[in-house]
């Protein structure tokens, strides 16, 4: 018995340090914006891909307003907006639009003209990606070409280089 015990004590060691590692995800089989309709925070009506700014680097944040690693990538978004103030952000969640606009409310969200927020009501965004934990980054160019994913907390400099790479 004490060996079973062990081996379940080991088995779990692992998958707990293999859960905290945040390798890139896996490419979408689509590399290009994919279709979506958000419905915004104040629930004016739906932002789409089609209202994406054309020719702009785009990143696709989905989140969730309870995690904190979604907590902190968005701190670090912001902290580093001067260098971001040219790329589009969508920041969406199939969250309650509550929750989503407490989130939107914590962080000044309103302060950044380029970064969109709502829920993504039909959950049309998530199929698109081998999408396993949040926050998960999809980084597409100004062409709108998809260029990286990234699950997990990342520094706003790797996702700079990654979108950096993609304009050479």
């Amino acid at each position: 018995m004490k060996k079973i015990a062990l081996a379940v004590c080991a088995l779990l060691i692992t998958l707990s340090v293999l859960a905290q590692q945040n390798p890139p995800a896996e490419k979408t089989n689509s590399p290009i914006i994919p279709v979506f309709h958000v419905l915004k925070v104040d629930s004016s009506g739906y932002f789409t891909n089609n209202d994406l700014k054309k020719h702009r680097e785009t990143i696709i944040m989905y989140f969730s307003p309870e995690c904190d690693h979604c907590k902190h990538q968005t701190k670090d978004l912001l902290e580093s907006m001067d260098q971001f103030k040219n790329v589009e952000i969508l920041m969406a969640s199939y969250f309650s639009l509550k929750e989503i606009k407490e989130f939107y409310e914590k962080f000044e969200i309103a302060k950044y003209p380029n970064i969109k927020m709502g829920r993504d009501e039909q959950y049309k965004i998530p199929p698109n990606y081998n999408m396993h934990s949040f926050p998960f980054l999809a980084l597409y160019d100004k062409k709108g070409k998809l260029v990286a994913t990234f699950e997990g907390n990342q520094k706003p400099a790797t996702l700079l280089d990654a979108l950096k790479k993609s304009a050479d």
